[in-house]
């Protein structure tokens, strides 16, 4: 009996642990080869724009950014285009690259050249300490973009992409979207129609992870009103609860009652409140007026919210529309929501295409690759194309600290992430249509 178990672990088992690991071939070996030629080139141009600064609003500043990779793309024979947007959206533009041709699947590869590091932050430079890079923005995401790059210039190297439809867009609004989102993301959807793949390089959760779904994002905003008055009178029939007690019954009772469903997030980000509130967006900035012994006639609150699906997303909606429809006595509330980023389920197309790159990645011993929790990653671009191609997120440089002043960049890694999507590229473009 011990020997026909074993028998069977060593027939069924061991099979369903090693499944269908592609050997690397000759030409992939050779790839593996240009990237290590072009490391060391990869973390110099990875420096080089870092130490630029592209806050999203540092319009100058993106654009720059933009001018060094559309460089990097003219050199590798991708035609490059720069795509403005109009001057009242406050944003700088989009760098799309482009190789057509007849051969394999049509990849869209996404990046963004904006970080959330503005031009007033102390942190702005590149510093190298042994592997780790401490670097703005290098892991979300201009290493990502770096992967992506040095990736196609390994196959480029090597006359590998004659023949491939790529299409590279580098979005430079990516940590704060412009509006209308018709506008700022029209290129890039239109980029999804034309293509049958889609690859994302936002900062990688480590190698045996990538992305297959993304919850979405939206902002809300709550608006309360009171009646103004000496603050002894405050609860009377005639003057009520005020702005700012109306606006706690509303954050309570989402708290309470909208909280709760898997995947379903939302943060109050700013509250203001007061006789007099003035609040800059475009900045995120507030000024309020008022004082202790006068009932407060507006409050204000700045939210967002993250949700898994369309139909999720409408739930909670309708739930805050219920709770801002009640009030405390001779108080008003109006609640208002805007869209940003959609969300990226996890489709049947996804999951192949996250099988087909964790075969890359067991071949080169790197180990299997599983989908990363939802729950755990923001938006991003990849989201917007969802609908329309298969997509994979989550392969770009692997790093700490994204969005604060330790974000860092494991160099150690670059080289085998770069490999891993040099190959998995070159054989999503030899798959036959």
């Amino acid at each position: 009996m011990l020997f026909k178990n074993l028998l069977f672990f060593l027939i069924v088992i061991i099979p369903l642990n090693c499944y269908s690991q592609t050997k690397l071939s000759r030409i992939e070996k050779k790839i593996l080869k240009q990237v290590s030629i072009n490391q060391e080139n990869a973390i110099d141009f990875l420096e080089k724009v870092v130490n630029i600064n592209s806050g999203t609003l540092n319009k100058k500043g993106v654009k720059m950014v933009g001018d060094v990779f559309r460089s990097a793309f003219d050199d590798i024979h991708f035609s490059t285009k720069w795509i403005d947007m109009p001057e009242e959206m406050n944003r700088a533009g989009h760098l799309f690259a482009y190789k057509k041709g007849s051969k394999g699947k049509k990849l869209l590869l996404i990046g963004h050249l904006d970080t959330v590091f503005e031009e007033n932050s102390p942190f702005q430079t590149f510093e190298r300490r042994d592997s780790i890079a401490y670097a703005p923005g290098g892991n979300d995401m201009k290493g990502g973009n770096v992967v992506m790059l040095y990736a196609l210039k390994a196959l480029n190297d090597l006359n590998l992409l004659n023949k491939s439809t790529i299409t590279v867009a580098l979005t430079g609004d990516e940590e704060s979207t412009g509006k209308p989102l018709s506008i700022s993301r029209k290129d890039l959807i239109e980029a999804a129609k034309n293509s049958d793949i889609a690859l994302g390089f936002e900062n990688s959760t480590g190698y045996n992870n990538a992305t297959i779904a993304r919850r979405g994002s939206s902002g809300w905003s709550v608006t309360t009103t009171g009646i103004r008055a000496h603050s002894s009178g405050i609860f009377r029939d005639s003057i009520g609860a005020g702005a700012i007690f109306e606006m706690g019954r509303i954050l309570h009772k989402f708290y309470e009652e909208v909280r709760g469903e898997e995947l379903l997030t939302f943060n109050p980000g700013n509250l203001m409140g007061g006789t007099f509130v003035n609040y800059d967006k475009n900045k995120a900035e507030g000024v309020i007026f008022g004082k202790t012994n006068v009932v407060p006639q507006i409050a204000k609150v700045n939210g967002g919210l993250r949700f898994i699906s369309e139909e999720q997303k409408e739930r909670a909606r309708n739930k805050m529309r219920s709770i801002v429809k009640e009030s405390l006595p001779y108080t008003t509330a109006t609640i208002s929501f805007n869209d940003s980023y959609p969300a990226m389920q996890p489709s049947e197309g996804n999951k192949k295409l996250l099988k087909r790159l964790s075969d890359v990645s067991l071949s080169l011993k790197q180990g299997e690759v599983l989908p990363y929790d939802p729950g755990k990653r923001g938006a991003a671009d990849v989201s917007f194309v969802a609908d329309y191609v298969d997509a994979l997120d989550g392969l770009g440089t692997m790093g700490t600290g994204a969005h604060t002043p330790n974000e860092t960049v494991n160099l150690k890694t670059m080289e085998s992430l770069i490999s891993r999507t040099a190959i998995f590229i070159y054989r999503l473009v030899n798959i036959k249509n």
